[in-house]
């Protein structure tokens, strides 16, 4: 940003999003949020927050079936696990949870292969509204070292998810998308060819494809969708003795580092 426009926004902000008129209203685009939008559950009114629109309700409720279903409440998953540690240290909740979404985009889970998956069935529909075929795609993709995100699944060769979505797409409308059916397109190969399982990310990212999210609004609708398994972690350590959550022992630390070196020298 050159040093004029920084002069322009210089005291002030313009924007379309809302405002806290206080003592008076309230408005998130457009919408009076106590007397416009106050039907609506917390997980729609995320979605209309980040959307700038009413998606409706099937999409809310689809949405909320990715968070229900994949709140595990086990110390063992590793946003929980870190939860879990804040409050065995007695931190404060926000901390617990804060640290607990902040690891929660690594490379191989959470939210960073989920929007890998989605970019993914996006590129893969646009080939094949091209003329190309899926297993093209798929193969083009591994020929460059790319990761197939969706695809396998550490620990585990099914996914208990998967049947629970599925479902719930066909509760609400959205089992016959194109990206959910290029989905199961690229598994059958994947399978196949190199053995790979296929996990909910799969599932839910061809589903948000064919809802018409972006990239960047499906990371915004997911990141908060651990919470609700790390929140009971966070408790029950922090109802346990102090430091008492997977302690371990200095001399159980084995450390290949550089020697010890005589700083003098």
């Amino acid at each position: 940003m050159n040093h004029e426009r920084l002069c322009e926004t210089e005291s002030h902000l313009v924007t379309r999003i809302g405002k806290a008129f206080l003592t008076e209203r309230v408005v998130m685009h457009g919408k009076d949020l106590h007397h416009e939008l106050d039907h609506l559950e917390w997980l729609h009114l995320y979605l209309f927050a980040i959307l700038g629109r009413d998606p409706g309700k099937d999409v809310a409720n689809m949405l909320n079936c990715y968070w229900v279903g994949s709140s595990y409440p086990d110390p063992s998953i590793w946003p929980n696990h870190v939860a879990a540690l804040a409050g065995s240290v007695r931190t404060t909740p926000s901390l617990g949870m804060m640290a607990g979404l902040s690891i929660s985009e690594a490379s191989i889970y959470g939210r960073r292969p989920e929007v890998r998956a989605l970019d993914f069935f996006y590129r893969v529909g646009k080939w094949c509204e091209e003329g190309g075929k899926v297993e093209e795609f798929v193969d083009n993709e591994k020929a460059l070292g790319r990761i197939l995100s969706g695809y396998g699944r550490p620990l585990a060769k099914t996914d208990e998810r998967i049947a629970f979505t599925l479902e719930k797409a066909k509760e609400y409308g959205f089992s016959d998308g194109r990206h959910l059916k290029i989905a199961f397109e690229v598994f059958e190969h994947v399978n196949s060819v190199y053995g790979y399982s296929m996990n909910v990310a799969a599932v839910h990212a061809a589903l948000a494809a064919d809802m018409g999210f972006s990239c960047e609004e499906y990371q915004l609708l997911l990141s908060p969708g651990f919470v609700t398994g790390m929140a009971p972690c966070f408790k029950d350590a922090k109802a346990r003795p102090e430091g008492s959550f997977f302690p371990i022992r200095c001399a159980s630390i084995v450390y290949h580092g550089v020697d010890k070196r005589n700083w003098e020298d």
